[in-house]
C-alpha cells in the first residue's frame, strides 16, 4: 500500500486516499518551498526507511513533497516503531530508521548493515513532538495529572477513576467509581521509552523501572502502534493512554503538573525543553543525541516530550543511496521541511541552532 499525502504549504494534497506503511509513488504536484524550479532533479532510485509511528503524519507531507521535487525519486516509510526500525537498519533492511529514541551504546558498538566497514550511524534529530496523555473517561473533560499519579496509574496501583489521589488532583470534577484501563504500546517503542525515561526521572518513587522501548508491566492493556493506543483509547470505556500529540484527535488530554502547575501540551513547550537540553554525553561529533531534561518547573515548558530521529549511516556501501539519504534527510531536516511537519503533524520545528548543527552534521554524509 502507499502513503496518504496530506496537504502542506508548497506541496498539492494528492487525490489519492492512499494507507500509511509503505511506499509512496511518484505523483505530479507543486514543488516544495525549498525546491528549485530552474532544473529538474538528477535525483533517481529508491529509498527505504522504516521506523516510528510517531512520524507518521511528517512522512506522508515529507514524502510528497520530496518526490513531487524529484519525480524520479521513491521513498519508503513503514511505521512499523522504533524497535523494528533500528533493527532493519542495523540489519540492512532499511536505508535509515527513524526512531523516538538514539541509539544506544550496545547498538553503537555493532555494526550496520548498510554502511561501510568500520564507520558508526548517526542520530540525527528531525521531529519534535509533545507525547499526549488521552484519556476518555466517562464525564470527565478535563484532567489533571502529575507524574507520581500517572505513574501509578500505569504501573496498576491505582485502579480506578474515583482513587484519592486522583480526586485530590482534580477537585471540580465527578469522577468515576470505574475501574480504569490504562492502554500501553505492545511493540518495541520510541514513545513508550520516552514516557517511561520521564516518569523514572520526575517520579523515581513510584517508577522504579528503567527507561525502555518495552513497557515494563503486564497491567492494562496492550496496543500496536500509535494507531492503535488510540483506537483502543477511544473504543474504550474509561480509558488513558499516551502517544504522540499530533494523533490525539478528539481524545481528551490530561493536563501534567510542572512545577506548581498543570500545563498543557504545545509545539511551543516541546521545543523550549529540547532547547534548554544537553546533548548526550561521549558520542561521535556528528551524532546528535538529546538528554533531555525532564525535570524541569518552568511552566512554559513540556517536559513530556519526544525527540524522533533520522538514523543513517555516516558513510555508505552504495554511493548512490547515500546519496538519495542525505538530499531526502537534508530537506526533512532544512527550514521548509520542518514547517510542512509542523503543519501536517504539528511538530515543533527545530531551533536555529540545532538546525544549523544537524544540517552540519548530514553535509558529512558519504
Amino acid at each position: 500500500m502507499k502513503l496518504k499525502r496530506y496537504a502542506a504549504p508548497a506541496v498539492i494534497a494528492l487525490t489519492a486516499a492512499l494507507a500509511l506503511s509503505a511506499c509512496a509513488s511518484n505523483e505530479g504536484g507543486s514543488a516544495p518551498a525549498d525546491a528549485s524550479t530552474d532544473a529538474a532533479s538528477t535525483l533517481s532510485g529508491t529509498l527505504t526507511g522504516i521506523g516510528a509511528s510517531s512520524q507518521g503524519s511528517a512522512q506522508e507531507a515529507w514524502i510528497a513533497a520530496f518526490q513531487t521535487a524529484n519525480p524520479d525519486v521513491t521513498v519508503n516509510y513503514d511505521p512499523q516503531g522504533s524497535g523494528a526500525g533500528r533493527e532493519a537498519f542495523i540489519s540492512g533492511a532499511a536505508a535509515f530508521a527513524g526512531s523516538d529514541s538514539a541509539l544506544n551504546d550496545d547498538e553503537l558498538a555493532g555494526t550496520f548493515g548498510t554502511c561501510a566497514p568500520d564507520t558508526k550511524a548517526i542520530d540525527l534529530p528531525v521531529y519534535i513532538s509533545p507525547i499526549a496523555v488521552v484519556f476518555n473517561v466517562e464525564g470527565v473533560d478535563e484532567l489533571n495529572l502529575d507524574a507520581t499519579t500517572l505513574a501509578n496509574i500505569f504501573s496498576g496501583t491505582i485502579t480506578t477513576w474515583n482513587d484519592p489521589a486522583i480526586a485530590a488532583l482534580n477537585p471540580n470534577a465527578t469522577l468515576p467509581s470505574g475501574a480504569i484501563t490504562a492502554v500501553h504500546r505492545s511493540d518495541d517503542s520510541g514513545t513508550t521509552k520516552n514516557f517511561t525515561d520521564y516518569l523514572g526521572k520526575v517520579a523515581p518513587d513510584a517508577w522504579a523501572e528503567k527507561a525502555a522501548d518495552t513497557f515494563p508491566f503486564q497491567s492494562g492493556e496492550g496496543a500496536q502502534g500509535t494507531s492503535g493506543v488510540i483506537q483502543a483509547v477511544t473504543n474504550g470505556v474509561n480509558t488513558i493512554g499516551y502517544a504522540d500529540a499530533s494523533k490525539a484527535g478528539d481524545l481528551g488530554v490530561a493536563k501534567i503538573k510542572v512545577g506548581d502547575d498543570f500545563v498543557e501540551y504545545t509545539a511551543e513547550g516541546a521545543a523550549a525543553v529540547v532547547e534548554g537540553s544537553p546533548l548526550v554525553e561521549g558520542r561521535e561529533a556528528n551524532d546528535i543525541a538529546i538528554a533531555l531534561d525532564r525535570k524541569t518547573t518552568d511552566p512554559t515548558h513540556y517536559p513530556l516530550v519526544l525527540v524522533s530521529y533520522a538514523i543513517v549511516c555516516q558513510e555508505y556501501t552504495d554511493a548512490a543511496q547515500a546519496e538519495l539519504v542525505k538530499a531526502y534527510v537534508g530537506y526533512i531536516a532544512s527550514p521548509e521541511g520542518q514547517t510542512v511537519a509542523a503543519d501536517a503533524a504539528g511538530a515543533a520545528p527545530l531551533s536555529s541552532a540545532l538546525s544549523d548543527q544537524v544540517a552540519a552534521a548530514i553535509e558529512t554524509i558519504k
